[in-house]
């Protein structure tokens, strides 16, 4: 009660002096940057030095490449501390990034404001007792997948070694280990979490157990997440890899995915993914197959191993070689995406093979430089679900049923092309969205991950997450300064 009395006190005072924030940064944004620079030990990287553009570009696609005023890169949650109250004070846009993984302008990186790098954060213990890890946020997968291999042990995390901790659990993160264990988040089993205030907070189920459920899936917008701490598992041999095949393919595909999510007993040690590119001349479609025990060709794939692929890297391995030989494109390139989320169907799945193979979009699409479209189809168990209720649920509002979240990715070459492409995006993902709409398949669930900036994602968890949401918002953020000055995408409606 002391917490929460002393966290009125300081929101009060601050209404009574709050201001319009300093517009894209302004004046007051280059006064902190030089206040910072000047008067604390934290590291403040401006526009005349060297380390500035290879920061300023550290996100994974050009499309989030901006120009902030100024990098803050604090080393510990002291740090933090100091940082985020004087934001506050002086009303500048800021904005926080892990791994700078999501592509969208404004995630992870700003023009005119603060970029708070966390790449500092890269705090790893591993509990070997009691099988738990605590990790910064400012890690990305593929570091914690690599330290956990000397306990030949995993975590429910990142399906792409590239992608930061912070973001991907905030957004609720899919993992090859979901069928088994949940999302990420839902695998979190402490928050250690700066406010707008200062205030540093650890969320638990026994500690503010409300805004722990509100981190879970959330995202930024209660404060700063520096560590998580998550269950480990011993999982460390698994047998995966890919198949490739003709776009031809595409149908046959989709019959042999329904009829692996259709099986009677599921297998939740499974996992698989097809991603399918129409504008791709020699390789279409990519199969993704990962069983997490060292089993060769498992029975559960057989659907799959039906149809005869071009080339099939499937082989025993451990997890970490599996994540990391999932390959991303060339930074250089400009990206979009967007998700929705349906039920499976057999004759929606040829819906979708046909949308696929023959939306308006897929032209327009192709029709800019190095244009490149791509299907991604994922199948979410129940069990998955049910996994999360049982580890103190999250804000998502999933539905308990068997379901597959559809993400559409973008790639082009030059930033003259970024409006036919996002338009391009959104129509083929509305196309699909109406298909499942008509066949009585649609659901409302958007996976933040795999989002577009334009999906209102967190009014798709539902009513009541939204309040409970908002109610948590008001208790820990009261004058929403992570609604308004941190920039980016998915706050609260």
């Amino acid at each position: 009660m002391a917490f929460l009395k002393s966290l009125r006190l300081f929101w009060t005072f601050h209404l009574l002096v709050f201001i319009v924030a300093d517009g894209i940064g302004g004046p007051r944004a280059h006064t902190l940057c030089q206040h910072l620079d000047d008067s604390t030990h934290i590291e403040v990287v401006r526009p005349n030095e060297a380390d500035y553009e290879a920061l300023r570009t550290e996100n994974w696609a050009q499309t989030a490449w901006q120009m902030p005023t100024c990098i803050v890169r604090p080393r510990n949650t002291e740090h933090l501390q100091k940082v985020i109250p004087k934001l506050v004070a002086s009303n500048v846009s800021f904005t926080v990034r892990s791994g700078g993984h999501c592509p969208h302008a404004g995630a992870g990186n700003l023009n005119n404001g603060i970029l708070i790098d966390m790449s500092y954060f890269n705090h790893f213990t591993y509990d070997e007792r009691r099988a738990v890890v605590e990790i910064g946020t400012g890690l990305r997968w593929g570091e914690v997948y690599a330290q956990l291999d000397k306990y030949q042990v995993t975590v429910v995390g990142g399906r792409v070694a590239d992608v930061g901790v912070g973001g991907l659990t905030l957004g609720g993160g899919l993992s090859w280990l979901s069928d088994l264990y949940g999302l990420v988040a839902d695998n979190v089993l402490n928050f250690e979490v700066v406010l707008a205030n200062g205030a540093v907070i650890n969320a638990n189920l026994e500690h503010h157990p409300d805004l722990f459920w509100a981190l879970k899936g959330g995202a930024t917008n209660f404060g700063i997440v520096t560590k998580i701490r998550l269950k480990t598992f011993p999982i460390h041999q698994v047998w995966g890899g890919f198949r490739f095949h003709p776009i031809s393919d595409l149908p046959l595909l989709m019959d042999a995915m329904f009829e692996y999510q259709s099986r009677s007993i599921n297998d939740p040690y499974a996992n698989m993914m097809i991603m399918a590119s129409p504008t791709n001349d020699t390789v279409g479609v990519i199969v993704t197959l990962i069983y997490l025990q060292p089993k060769i060709q498992p029975d559960v794939f057989e659907p799959f191993y039906r149809v005869n692929s071009i080339l099939d890297t499937t082989q025993l391995q451990t997890l970490t070689e599996f994540i990391i030989s999932n390959p991303l494109p060339n930074s250089t390139t400009r990206f979009d995406w967007a998700s929705t989320t349906l039920k499976p169907n057999k004759l929606l799945y040829q819906d979708l093979a046909n949308i696929s193979v023959r939306s308006t979009s897929i032209e327009q699409i192709h029709s800019v430089t190095a244009g490149t479209l791509l299907f991604g189809f994922q199948p979410i168990c129940s069990s998955a679900v049910r996994a999360g209720h049982a580890r103190g649920g999250n804000a998502l509002g999933l539905e308990s049923v068997d379901q597959t979240w559809v993400v559409i990715d973008a790639v082009w070459w030059w930033s003259d092309d970024d409006d036919t492409v996002h338009s391009a995006v959104q129509s083929v993902v509305t196309e699909i969205y109406d298909r499942s709409t008509e066949r009585d398949l649609s659901l409302p669930f958007l996976f933040m991950n795999d989002a577009n900036w334009d999906q209102d994602v967190i009014a798709s968890y539902g009513r009541s997450s939204v309040e409970k949401l908002r109610s948590v918002q008001k208790i820990y953020d009261p004058s929403q300064i992570f609604q308004r000055l941190k920039s980016g995408y998915f706050k609260l409606p």
